[in-house]
C-alpha cells in the first residue's frame, strides 16, 4: 500500500477522535519514521506499541491519546490480518491461565525488581487501584483502600484472612497491625516472597509462593486484589470453587479486579506480550457465569475513574526517580514502561476499562450486607 493512501486512511481511523498526524494539540501523533505506518496496518495495537517502543512517533500527551482514541474502538475498521486471526485461534484453542503458566507473569512482570517498584508505588507499595474519595495523596488513597477492603469484609480480631495475590504484601502487614488478623499471603513472584517476609516480619503473616490451585486450608475470609486479571476466563469456574471450598461459612470473599465492558477471550497482544502475559480483563457476564451455584453477591463496587488518578501519580514516581533506575533499565524500558502506565491511564479516564470490588457470601448475609463506601 502507498505511504500516502496509508496515512489517509489512518487520518481517517483518527479524526473522530480528533487526533491528527503531526497536528500542534497534545495528544497528536507526531510521526518520527515513515515505517510507523506499514507497522499499524499489519500490527495493529501491537504494532502501535512497539512503533513507540522503536521511536517510530511521539506523542506530549499520551494519556490524553488513549483518552479520545479509545472509545472511538479504532481496532474496528483496521483489516484483521493472519497474525491476529492466528492470535484469537490460539486463545480458544488453549488455555493461557494453567497450571503450567501460572508462574510465568510473576518471572516476567513481578520479578523484574524490588527496586522498580519501591520508585514507583507508595510507601506501603501497594500495586493495585487506590481508593481517592477522600483522598489527595497516593499514600492515603492506598491506605483509604486497604482499609476500605479490611471495613467491607468486616474483618476483627483474630480473624484467619487469605490474600490471593498478596503483592509485596501490603495488605497483609495493614490487616495484622491495624486489625490484629491473621494473614496467609500468596504470589505466584520470588521476588515479592523475598520482600514480602521482610516487610512483615514479626507479624502473624505467613507468605507462601503458590498458585491458587493448591490452597487446601479454610479462612474467615478471603480476599483477591489484583491478581484475577492473572486467572483466564476458562478458569474463572473452578477458581470460584476453590475459594467456595476454602471460605467458612459465614464467611466473605472480596474480589478486586479490573473489569471490561464488553465480554471478550482475547486481550490487547502488546500488553499480553511485554507486560502481563496471559492475562485476561474479565466482564460482568463472565464474572456472574463463574459465580452461579457457588455464591451470593452482597456488593459491586465501582471505582474505575480512580485508576486513572492511581495510574498517573505512579507514572509521575517513576518519571521523577528515572535517574535512580537509568543504571538498570535502558531508554527502550523507559518508552515501554510509560506507553504502559500512560496508555493505561487513559483507558481508565475514558471509562473504557472498570476497577470492580465485589463482595461474595456462601448463602447471603443474614438480615442483609451493609455496603461499605
Amino acid at each position: 500500500m502507498e505511504l500516502s493512501i496509508s496515512k489517509n486512511i489512518i487520518q481517517e481511523i483518527l479524526q473522530p477522535a480528533d487526533i491528527k498526524l503531526n497536528g500542534n494539540n497534545p495528544w497528536d501523533l507526531k510521526i518520527k519514521d515513515k515505517k510507523f505506518y506499514k507497522k499499524i496496518f499489519n500490527g495493529g495495537r501491537l504494532g502501535l506499541g512497539e512503533s513507540y517502543m522503536a521511536e517510530w512517533w511521539d506523542c506530549d500527551r499520551l494519556d490524553d491519546f488513549f483518552y479520545k482514541i479509545l472509545p472511538t474502538y479504532p481496532e474496528k475498521r483496521l483489516k484483521k490480518n493472519v497474525n491476529h486471526l492466528f492470535y484469537i485461534l490460539k486463545n480458544i484453542l488453549f488455555n493461557a491461565g494453567s497450571k503450567k503458566k501460572a508462574f510465568e507473569v510473576g518471572e516476567k512482570h513481578y520479578n523484574l525488581g524490588n527496586e522498580l517498584f519501591q520508585n514507583m508505588l507508595d510507601k506501603r507499595m501497594v500495586y493495585s487501584c487506590g481508593y481517592w474519595k477522600n483522598a489527595k495523596t497516593l499514600d492515603d488513597a492506598q491506605e483509604a483502600k486497604l482499609d476500605l477492603v479490611c471495613k467491607k469484609i468486616g474483618l476483627k480480631q483474630g480473624d484467619r484472612i487469605l490474600d490471593i495475590g498478596c503483592g509485596w504484601g501490603s495488605f497483609a502487614k495493614y490487616a495484622a497491625e491495624k486489625y490484629k488478623a491473621r494473614v496467609v499471603g500468596m504470589t505466584v513472584s520470588e521476588e515479592q516472597v523475598v520482600l514480602a517476609k521482610k516487610m512483615c516480619m514479626g507479624l502473624p503473616i505467613e507468605i507462601r509462593l503458590q498458585d491458587y490451585r493448591d490452597i487446601n486450608d479454610k479462612f474467615d475470609h478471603i480476599i483477591s486484589i489484583g491478581m484475577f486479571e492473572h486467572v483466564g476466563y476458562k478458569n474463572y469456574h473452578n477458581f470460584m470453587r476453590i475459594i467456595n471450598n476454602c471460605l467458612k461459612d459465614t464467611g466473605l470473599f472480596l474480589l478486586h479486579t479490573i473489569g471490561n465492558n464488553q465480554t471478550c477471550i482475547t486481550n490487547d497482544q502488546w500488553y499480553s506480550k511485554y507486560i502481563f502475559p496471559n492475562y485476561h480483563i474479565p466482564s460482568i457476564k463472565q464474572i456472574s457465569t463463574a459465580i452461579e451455584g457457588l455464591f451470593v453477591v452482597e456488593d459491586w463496587h465501582n471505582f474505575g475513574a480512580d485508576y486513572d488518578l492511581t495510574l498517573t501519580a505512579w507514572f509521575n514516581n517513576f518519571n521523577e526517580h528515572w535517574d535512580n533506575l537509568s543504571e538498570t533499565y535502558d531508554k527502550r524500558f523507559y518508552r515501554m514502561w510509560k506507553y504502559y502506565l500512560l496508555s493505561c491511564a487513559g483507558a481508565f479516564r475514558a471509562r473504557y476499562l472498570q476497577l470492580w470490588q465485589i463482595v461474595f457470601s456462601k448463602k447471603g448475609v443474614t438480615g442483609g450486607y451493609l455496603s461499605v463506601r
